[in-house]
């Protein structure tokens, strides 16, 4: 595996191309450009922080169809991510718009999603979270995430942490676009980092919703 040297500006403007022209012609024309600036800087990147965060799924680039009115073939950005527990982990995609790191728990079961709600309902553990939301959202992550539109069962609109509950996923990410370290190896240094500082709320996920 070649060392991790950054994204080529050629694979923001393969993704820029790919949005206006979405086709398998396109695709099979330029797919030298998707394998050499986008698939393979991914692979040495994730190989790169795999010591210290675990081993990556690298994403197909084709989208699934069977079951959307959008039958574009390909999707518009490359993806990875780690999981450290079912459905929790760390995230980073590149696209037209740049670079993108996120961290959180995604497609939660139904014992996720109560365990969730049950840990922030606990004064101690809903605190917890609060604190390193709060931290996150200060220092310039986006707390995001499935949110129900009224109050989940059982629960009293007055609660105060009320919002949260109202989560079925919830993950902290943080647009990094195309900064000039971008195509440098310091890219590595900047995933890695952002990874570090979410990594208080994948430990809190990982505790609160592991499968017994």
């Amino acid at each position: 595996m070649a060392d991790f040297t950054g994204f080529p500006l050629a694979g923001l403007d393969f993704y820029e191309d790919l949005e206006a022209d979405n086709s398998k012609t396109f695709w099979t024309a330029h797919k030298k450009v998707w394998e050499e600036s986008v698939r393979d800087p991914m692979k040495a990147l994730v190989a790169e922080l795999e010591a210290d965060f675990g081993a990556a799924k690298i994403f197909r680039p084709y989208r699934d169809v069977r079951f959307s009115k959008d039958k574009t073939p390909y999707k518009n950005h490359q993806g990875a991510v780690v999981h450290t527990s079912e459905s929790c982990g760390w995230y980073v995609q590149i696209g037209a718009g740049g670079l993108f790191v996120a961290a959180g728990l995604y497609t939660a079961s139904p014992a996720q999603k109560a365990a969730l709600r049950t840990a922030i309902d606990d004064e101690v553990r809903g605190a917890e979270l609060e604190r390193i939301l709060g931290q996150l959202s200060s220092s310039g992550y986006t707390i995001g995430g499935d949110k129900l539109k009224t109050k989940p069962k059982g629960y009293s609109l007055d609660h105060p942490r009320i919002d949260l509950l109202r989560h079925q996923s919830l993950t902290a990410g943080r647009e990094f676009g195309a900064p000039d370290w971008l195509t440098t190896p310091k890219a590595a240094k900047h995933v890695r980092a952002a990874w570090e500082e979410m990594r208080p709320l994948i430990e809190w996920l990982a505790a609160v919703t592991a499968q017994k």
